[in-house]
């Protein structure tokens, strides 16, 4: 059976809820399609607005972050039971920018993805590497480890419905995008991993996405190729021209 495509915006740090609703309000006639998931992942004080503007449209609303304790003294945080009270059904994991600012580990990655499964939540697990990294030619050797660890622990049946998104650091909002045969060749290379920790089946359901500067000009080759499932959209969620992202073909 042939994967679903799944595109999810990253909103990052931008629009207030009351921004959030009218970007929802504009977006929901663009994104119609069937072919593809629709995922707008939101700062938290937006999920709320924005999953009752979503309403009636084929538009998802999922969470940018999430802690893997269910409640406590962790000031700041957001727990996947309050995620799953209001309907979120994604979350992102590990972003670049998580690990880079805020301390994520691949241990602390791990633990949020088993936490998001145990709560019935899909997880949009991020990888990816710095220039330095793929200068000296250690990408797949990188990618392979932050995947092996993120899925530690993690069933066959729930790593098939997991996503991960394959992002390029030095592809993240610096316009810069890897050529389309550089990210095929990474998200083969992450799916061959899963088929060595679980097996074809599991490496064949998983939804693997690319991120990194995906715009209506690169979005149709990119999702054309056998092993990407779609993207992990950026900057260019925040505007109309997502709808074009969307309606690639």
């Amino acid at each position: 059976m042939a994967r679903k495509k799944i595109i999810a915006g990253n909103w990052k740090m931008n629009m207030t809820p009351s921004e959030a609703v009218e970007l929802v309000n504009t977006l929901k006639p663009l994104v119609t399609t069937e072919d593809a998931d629709v995922v707008f992942c939101v700062p938290a004080i937006d999920i709320i607005p924005a999953i009752e503007a979503a309403k009636g449209s084929n538009i998802q609303i999922g969470a940018e972050n999430m802690y893997y304790e269910e409640k406590g003294a962790f000031t700041g945080e957001i727990s996947p039971n309050m995620l799953t009270d209001v309907g979120v059904k994604y979350v992102i994991i590990g972003h670049s920018e998580r690990r880079e600012y805020f301390a994520e580990t691949d241990e602390t990655v791990n633990k949020k993805v088993l936490k998001a499964f145990e709560h019935g939540i899909t997880p949009i697990i991020c990888c990816g590497e710095s220039l330095t990294q793929r200068e000296q030619g250690i990408t797949i050797d990188w990618i392979r480890q932050q995947i092996k660890i993120a899925f530690l622990n993690v069933t066959a049946e729930q790593a098939a419905s997991a996503v991960v998104a394959y992002e390029p650091i030095w592809a993240i909002g610096t316009g810069k995008t890897a050529t389309t045969e550089q990210a095929q060749e990474v998200c083969k290379a992450i799916r061959e991993c899963i088929a060595e920790i679980y097996d074809d089946a599991t490496a064949a359901a998983i939804r693997i996405q690319y991120g990194g500067s995906v715009n209506a000009d690169t979005a149709a080759e990119l999702f054309a190729q056998p092993d990407i499932d779609g993207g992990l959209v950026g900057g260019a969620s925040l505007k109309p021209d997502f709808g074009k992202i969307v309606n690639y073909k």
